[in-house]
C-alpha cells in the first residue's frame, strides 16, 4: 500500500509540473482543475466497481451492465435532438448536470426496487434486465442520432466519450463532495463487505440484513457512477481494470486494502497517463480511449481465465 502511495503521489506531482514553460499560477490552477477531477472519477468508479463485483461475487462485471452508460448516451442524444445543440448550451451546465444525475438514479433505484424486493427478489434477474435496458437505451441513442441535423452531430459526438480537457469547473465541487459522502459511506461498510463477499447464505447466518445492505450499497454504488458519468462522461472498462489490479496488488479480498488500492490504482493510470499522453503523443489522441484500451484488453483476458479455469 504504501509503494501504491508513492506511485500516485509521483503521478499527481509529474502531472502538476512536467512541461510547465509559462506562468506557474495559471498552469497550476488549469491542471489543479483536472487533478481534481480525476481523483473524483478514479474514487467514485474505483469504489462502485468493488462494491459491486462483491455483491455479484464476479471480478468481470462493472456498474455498466446496470445500463447508466447507456442511458447517458440516450440523454445526450434525445436533449440534442430535442433543444439543439445551442439549446443545450443556453440552458445551463448545471440544470442539465442534475437531470443527468436524477434520472441515472431513479432509473437504478426503480430497476432495484421492482427486482431486487419483495418475495420474488433475485440479483442475477436485476442485472439481466439492466442489461437488455442498456440495450434498448443504446437503439435509442442510434434512432435518435439519425435523426439529429448533421451539422449538430458533431457536438453529440464530444459527449459520447469521457473527456478530462474541458472540466466544467462549476460541476466540479458538488461531484467532489458527493463522491466524498458516498465513499465515506462504503467506507464504514467495509466490514459488512467482507462478510458479503462469502456469499448471500453465510451472510445471512452471520446476522447481516442481506437485502437491506445490498439494496443500500447498489444505491450508493449508482450515485456514485452517475456523478462520474455526468461530470466527464461513461468510462466503461475504467472501473474493471482498476479493481482487478488492486486485487492482483494486494493479493487479498479485504476491503479495507482493496477499496483504496483501486483508488489509488485510479489515480496512477489517470495522472500517469495524461503525463504520458500530455509529453510523448502530444494530445494525439484521447485519455479515455487508452484506457478503455486497456480496460478491455484486461476483460479478454479475464474472459479467456476463466474459460480455461
Amino acid at each position: 500500500m504504501g509503494l501504491l502511495v508513492l506511485l500516485a503521489l509521483v503521478a499527481g506531482v509529474a502531472f502538476m509540473t512536467v512541461g510547465v514553460k509559462t506562468d506557474w499560477a495559471f498552469v497550476l490552477e488549469h491542471r489543479g482543475i483536472k487533478l481534481l477531477t480525476m481523483l473524483v472519477v478514479a474514487g467514485a468508479i474505483g469504489m462502485s466497481t468493488v462494491v459491486f463485483q462483491t455483491i455479484t461475487h464476479n471480478t468481470i462485471l462493472t456498474p455498466s451492465v446496470m445500463g447508466l452508460d447507456a442511458l447517458y448516451l440516450f440523454l445526450q442524444a434525445l436533449l440534442v435532438l430535442l433543444l439543439g445543440a445551442s439549446g443545450v448550451v443556453a440552458w445551463g451546465v448545471l440544470p442539465k448536470y442534475l437531470l443527468e444525475i436524477v434520472l441515472m438514479v431513479f432509473f437504478s433505484v426503480l430497476l432495484m426496487r421492482w427486482l431486487f424486493t419483495g418475495q420474488s427478489s433475485s440479483l442475477h434477474l436485476m442485472l439481466l434486465v439492466g442489461m437488455v435496458g442498456g440495450i434498448f437505451f443504446r437503439s435509442l441513442t442510434s434512432f435518435a442520432m439519425r435523426m439529429i441535423d448533421p451539422n449538430e452531430f458533431a457536438t453529440l459526438q464530444d459527449r459520447m466519450f469521457a473527456n478530462f480537457n474541458s472540466i466544467q469547473v462549476q460541476l466540479l465541487w458538488p461531484s467532489l463532495a458527493l463522491m466524498l459522502l458516498g465513499a465515506a459511506w462504503i467506507w464504514r461498510q467495509r466490514h459488512v463487505l467482507d462478510v458479503l463477499a462469502l456469499g448471500r447464505d453465510v451472510a445471512v447466518n452471520l446476522g447481516v440484513a442481506y437485502q437491506r445492505q445490498v439494496l443500500q450499497l447498489l444505491v450508493v454504488m449508482a450515485c456514485l457512477v452517475a456523478v462520474s458519468t455526468a461530470l466527464v462522461g461513461p468510462v466503461t472498462f475504467f472501473g474493471l481494470l482498476v479493481s482487478n489490479m488492486a486485487y492482483q496488488w494486494m493479493g487479498t479480498r479485504r476491503h479495507s486494502w482493496v477499496l483504496p488500492a483501486a483508488v489509488l490504482w485510479g489515480c496512477v493510470l489517470l495522472l500517469g497517463g495524461q503525463v504520458i499522453l500530455e509529453q510523448v503523443f502530444a494530445f494525439n489522441t484521447s485519455l479515455s480511449i487508452v484506457v478503455e484500451f486497456l480496460g478491455g484488453v484486461v476483460f479478454i483476458y479475464l474472459l479467456m481465465r476463466k474459460g480455461k479455469t
